[in-house]
This record gives structure tokens, sequence and C-alpha cells, in this order.
């Protein structure tokens, strides 16, 4: 999946202006760096566009996750100075659901597992080639 395309779906889903989407999805990534193991953030980054993956990379420099529930995720973003707080919760489901069909099934089940059950109570299905939820 092509950036822009990443961010129009993102947009789409949260409701939101592509700027907006841009935003909500660099800051989610960043999140979503700091809650897998940075070996999972390389292998989904592999799969993306750079704009994209360089939100994944970095100099965070340990293997372990650190562990938190959506809840906390959605916090997190929302904290960010740039981020309406009111669009941190949709924008959050976007850019995973975005996620989900952007990169491979194995890679996106991969990463769930390193993320508690109540991410994927709020993720959406997508389409024919999405399969199941992690989990279920």
């Amino acid at each position: 999946m092509e950036y822009q395309d990443f961010i129009n779906a993102v947009a789409t889903r949260a409701k939101v202006s592509t700027d907006q989407a841009a935003t909500l999805t660099a800051t989610a990534l960043d999140t979503l760096a700091d809650r897998i193991s940075a070996g999972q953030a390389e292998d989904l980054a592999y799969q993306l566009p750079d704009k994209l993956a360089d939100h994944l990379r970095g100099p965070r420099g340990r293997e372990q996750a650190t562990s938190f529930g959506l809840e906390e995720f959605v916090r997190r973003v929302a904290d960010r100075p740039d981020i309406d707080r009111a669009l941190a919760g949709p924008g959050v489901i976007a850019v995973l659901t975005t996620l989900r069909e952007a990169v491979t099934r194995d890679e996106f089940e991969n990463t769930a597992a390193q993320l508690s059950k109540d991410f994927w109570q709020v993720i959406e299905p997508v389409g024919a080639g999405g399969g199941r939820r992690p989990g279920s």
C-alpha cells in the first residue's frame, strides 16, 4: 500500500482530513513502536512505505515491548500537542485497521500477539483478504 493510500484510508475511516490523518498515523505508529518489540516494529516497517516505516524504526534501543492496553495507547496519542483529543480514539482504530489491511496477515497476527485483546475488540474487520481477528 502506498503512503497516500494509507493516509486516505485512515482519513475515511476516522472521518478526518488527510492532514489530520497523517498526524494521527504518525503518532499512532510512534506509539505502536513503543508498545511492540523492536524486532516486530522493524518487521512491520519493512512492509510499509518509508514515510510510515520511519515511525516504527528509530532509537528505541530495546527488544522488549512496553506493556499497556488500548486505553493507555489512546491516552498517549491524545497527549501529543498536535492531536485533537476527541480524534485520538477513532484515529487509533483507523490506523490499526488500515495497518491490518496494509501488511501481510502473518505479520499483522505477529503484531497482534504482542497486544492485549482489548485492541482487537475495536479493530474493524478488513475486506475478504483480511481473515479472522487474532485470538478468535
